[in-house]
C-alpha cells in the first residue's frame, strides 16, 4: 500500500501562511492574488461549483444544464443562467456583476472574454494528481470564503477514505477503465485523464500503454476479452452528457465480455458518471467516487 501524506502536509502549509492562502488560488498557470473575499461569484467550472457547494458558499448563476445530479437543488428556480460550460451567457454574467468568475477545463479558452468583466480565475487541475488538486482547492476556497473549519473537515474526511481504499486495493488485482459511449467502447491507462483511478484509488492497470486520447483507445470486445482485467471500472459518458444511446449495461452485454474475470466475479464498477466526468475535481464528487470504489471492494475482499 501507498499513502502520502498531502492533506497533512497542504493543509498546514495553507494555515502556516494563512494570510497568503485567504487571498489567493493556485491556477495551471500560478497562483493567483485576489484583492478580497468576493461577495458574488459564478463558476464555470462543475468541480468548483462541486466543492463550493460543500462548503456552503453560495453561487449567483448556474450554468445549463447542470449535469450532475447531487447538485440539482441549487436550480431552485432563483438563480439566472449564466450560459453552458462551453458557452457563457455574456450578457447575464455582466448584468450580474460578479466580483469573481471561475472557469475550468471546458471553459479556459473563454478565459479572456470573462475577464473584460471580473477578475476571471482558471481551476482547471494544475497537476496530475487529482488528490493533490482537490485538497488544494477545497483548502484555498475554503480560507477565501471564511470556511476553514468546513474545508478541514472536508478534505480530512476525504485523506482518511483514500487510506483506507489504498489498504483495499493494494494486491487486489489489475483494473481497466472502461468509457462507454452508446455503443461504442474506448479504455483509458495511467497516463490518460483518469490515470487518477491508478495513481490516486492504488488500483493497479492491467494496461500500461493505452493511447491518451481524450476520449480513450477504441476498442473491440475481443480486446477486452483479451485483456481480461480483474476489475473493470465502467462509466458511462452518454448517461453523464443525457445523450441518446444504450445504456453501459446494455452496450457490455456482450458474451466475449461476460466471459472477462471481472464480470465473472462480479468485479465491475459502474461509477457515477457525472462525479467521475463532470464534477471529477469536487471534493464532494471525488468523496462520493473514493466511497463507492470502498463499498466495491469491501464486498469482494
Amino acid at each position: 500500500m501507498f499513502e502520502r501524506s498531502i492533506f497533512g502536509a497542504a493543509f498546514a502549509a495553507l494555515v502556516a501562511t494563512s494570510g497568503f492562502a485567504d487571498t489567493s488560488l493556485t491556477t495551471p498557470d500560478g497562483v493567483v492574488s485576489l484583492a478580497e473575499t468576493p461577495e458574488t461569484v459564478i463558476t464555470f467550472d462543475v468541480g468548483a461549483l462541486d466543492t463550493l457547494t460543500a462548503l456552503g458558499v453560495d453561487v449567483a448563476g448556474l450554468t445549463e444544464p447542470l449535469y450532475v445530479p447531487a447538485l440539482a437543488a441549487l436550480d431552485d428556480g432563483t438563480k439566472p443562467k449564466i450560459g453552458s460550460l462551453f458557452e457563457p451567457d455574456f450578457e447575464q454574467v455582466f448584468a450580474i456583476q460578479p466580483d469573481l468568475i471561475i472557469v475550468g477545463p471546458r471553459s479556459a479558452s473563454q478565459m479572456e472574454a470573462l475577464s473584460d468583466i471580473a477578475q476571471t480565475v482558471n481551476l482547471s487541475p494544475f497537476s496530475d494528481d487529482l488528490e493533490q488538486v482537490v485538497v488544494t482547492q477545497t483548502t484555498e476556497l475554503g480560507a477565501l470564503f471564511g470556511k476553514e473549519a468546513e474545508a478541514e473537515a472536508l478534505v480530512g474526511e476525504l485523506h482518511s477514505s483514500l487510506v483506507e481504499l489504498r489498504g483495499l486495493t493494494e494486491n487486489a488485482g489489475k483494473g481497466l477503465i472502461v468509457m462507454t459511449n452508446g455503443p461504442k467502447i474506448s479504455v483509458f491507462g495511467p497516463e490518460s485523464r483518469f490515470g487518477w483511478v491508478h495513481a490516486t484509488l492504488g488500483v493497479a492497470p492491467v494496461l500500461e500503454n493505452v493511447e491518451a486520447e481524450t476520449h480513450g483507445e477504441a476498442i473491440s470486445f475481443e480486446f477486452l476479452h483479451d485483456a481480461n482485467p480483474d476489475w473493470m471500472i465502467v462509466f458511462d459518458r452518454t448517461s453523464a452528457t443525457g445523450g441518446d444511446g444504450p445504456s453501459a449495461n446494455e452496450t457490455l452485454d456482450n458474451e466475449l465480455v461476460a466471459q472477462t474475470t471481472a464480470m465473472q466475479t462480479g468485479q465491475v464498477i459502474y461509477v457515477n458518471p457525472a462525479d467521475f466526468y463532470i464534477a471529477t475535481s469536487g471534493v464532494r464528487s471525488l468523496q462520493d467516487t473514493v466511497n463507492q470504489f470502498i463499498e466495491a471492494y469491501s464486498a469482494n475482499q
